[in-house]
C-alpha cells in the first residue's frame, strides 16, 4: 500500500513539473520584442558594444572542423587598364626682343623742328611782334628785355642782345616783317654762337681703346633715359656701344638702362643694388676693351644712400674709369624747365668733373629756350644734345640755326 502512495506522488509531481515548462515556454514566446530606444534630442546615440564572437575551444571540447579561407588566383584579379602616355607639348622658346634700327641723326633737329616751334615760337613771335611797330620808345625796349628775361636768356646775354638789335634797327630805318625775321635770326644765331665745337668724341681710339662717354647730373633730369636715347644716336651713327649702370643707388635704374640696350643690341654691364658705381663703371670699360667697341657710354648715379658725397662720388667714378685711359666726353643733363636752378647744379658739377657738352633734356616743354644761351655762357661749354620729347628718338644734335628756326617760325 506504501508502494502505491508513492508511485502516485511521484507521477503527480512529474506531471507537474511537464506542465511547467510548458506554460514558461508559451511565455517567451508571447512577449513582443523589445523597441529601439529613441536617442534624446542632442544626445549622440549609444554606441551598442560588440557582441562577442564564439568563444575559443577549451580542453576537452570537440574541435570543430576547419574552415579553408578563400584564395585568389592570378587568373581572378582585374588588372588595371593600361593607362596611355600623355604627349606633352614642348614649352615654346622665348623669342629675343627685335632689334631696332634707330633713326638716322643726320638733320634729326631739322625734322623735329615743327615740334619745337609749337612750343617754342612765343619768344620769336613776341620778339618779332615789338620789333615790327611802328615806333619803338624806350618802353617797347623794355618789353623786349623781359621777353628775354622771361625765356631764361639771362641779364647779360638780353643787354647784349638788346643793344645790337637797337643799333640795327635804326640802321635799317624801314622794317619789313621779312627784315626783322633776318635780323633776330642772325643775331641769336650769334648769341647761340656757332664756333664752339659741338661734336660728340665717340670714335674708338687709334690703339683700340674705346670712346669714354659718362654722363652726369641729378636724378628727375631725365639722365637714365637720355643716355638709353643717346646709345640709340650713337647706334644709329654706326657705333658698337656697351653701356655701364653705375647709377646702382636708383631702384630699376639697370633695368631701365638694359632695356634701351637690348632694343639696339646694346651690351649692359650692371652690378648689384647698392653696390659700388666706380666698380661697375670700371667693368663697362673693361668690358669695352675685351669686345673692341667703338664707344663706352655710362650712366653715373644722381643721388646716393650713404653719407658720402655726390661730388666726392662722382671724382671717384672718373679716376677709377681713367686706369683704362683717359675720359672723352663728361655730359651734363639738365632739366630746361627748371632755369636757374639749373645754372646752380650746373656750376656744382663743373667744380668737381671737367664738363665737356650740355644736354638740355624737356626742352619741347617750356617756353624757355633762352637757357641755351645762358648755360652756355655760365660754363664756357656748348650744347651739345637737346631732348625734345619721350619717343625713343627724340635725342637730337644741336644745331644753332635749326634751333633759331623753330624759336622764330616761319
Amino acid at each position: 500500500m506504501e508502494y502505491v502512495i508513492l508511485a502516485v506522488v511521484i507521477a503527480v509531481i512529474a506531471v507537474g513539473a511537464v506542465a511547467g515548462l510548458v506554460v514558461s515556454g508559451r511565455r517567451r514566446k508571447e512577449l513582443p520584442p523589445k523597441a529601439p530606444t529613441a536617442p534624446l534630442p542632442g544626445k549622440p546615440k549609444a554606441v551598442e558594444p560588440e557582441r562577442p564572437g564564439p568563444a575559443e575551444p577549451q580542453v576537452g571540447d570537440e574541435a570543430a572542423p576547419p574552415r579553408e579561407a578563400p584564395v585568389t588566383t592570378v587568373e581572378e584579379v582585374e588588372l588595371p587598364a593600361a593607362v596611355e602616355p600623355v604627349e606633352v607639348e614642348p614649352e615654346e622658346a622665348v623669342e629675343a626682343p627685335a632689334i631696332e634700327v634707330p633713326e638716322p641723326t643726320a638733320g634729326r633737329l631739322v625734322r623735329l623742328r615743327s615740334r619745337l616751334s609749337r612750343s617754342q615760337n612765343s619768344l620769336g613771335k613776341g620778339l618779332l611782334a615789338l620789333l615790327s611797330r611802328d615806333r619803338l620808345d624806350e618802353d617797347t625796349w623794355e618789353e623786349i628785355e623781359d621777353t628775354l628775361l622771361t625765356a631764361d636768356v639771362g641779364v647779360a646775354p638780353t643787354q647784349e642782345l638788346v643793344e645790337r638789335l637797337r643799333t640795327r634797327v635804326k640802321v635799317l630805318g624801314t622794317r619789313t616783317p621779312a627784315e626783322l625775321r633776318a635780323l633776330l635770326h642772325e643775331e641769336l644765331v650769334a648769341l647761340i654762337g656757332t664756333e664752339a665745337d659741338r661734336s660728340l668724341k665717340t670714335a674708338k681710339h687709334e690703339d683700340g681703346r674705346p670712346a669714354v662717354v659718362l654722363v652726369v647730373g641729378v636724378n628727375g633730369v631725365g639722365k637714365t633715359t637720355t643716355s638709353g636715347k643717346l646709345g640709340r644716336v650713337l647706334v644709329a651713327d654706326g657705333r658698337s656701344v656697351v653701356l655701364g649702370a653705375a647709377d646702382t643707388f636708383r631702384a630699376a635704374a639697370a633695368d631701365q638702362l638694359q632695356t634701351w640696350g637690348e632694343r639696339v643690341g646694346a651690351r649692359t654691364v650692371r652690378g648689384p643694388e647698392g653696390g659700388d658705381p666706380a666698380s661697375v663703371a670700371f667693368d663697362a670699360v673693361k668690358e669695352g676693351i675685351a669686345e673692341g667697341a667703338d664707344t663706352v657710354l655710362i650712366d653715373t648715379a644722381g643721388r646716393l644712400h650713404t653719407k658720402t658725397g655726390l661730388m666726392d662720388e662722382l671724382g671717384k667714378v672718373k679716376r677709377v674709369v681713367e686706369k683704362h685711359g683717359a675720359v672723352d666726353e663728361v655730359l651734363l643733363v639738365l632739366d630746361a624747365t627748371t632755369g636757374q636752378n639749373g645754372l646752380v647744379q650746373a656750376r656744382v658739377f663743373a667744380e668737381v668733373v671737367d664738363i665737356t657738352g650740355i644736354v638740355l633734356t624737356k626742352l619741347d616743354g617750356t617756353a624757355k629756350g633762352g637757357i641755351v644761351v645762358a648755360v652756355q655762357r655760365e660754363l664756357g661749354v656748348p650744347v651739345k644734345l637737346i631732348g625734345l620729347g619721350e619717343g625713343a628718338d627724340d635725342l637730337a644734335p644741336f644745331e644753332p640755326g635749326a634751333f633759331v628756326d623753330a624759336l622764330i617760325g616761319d
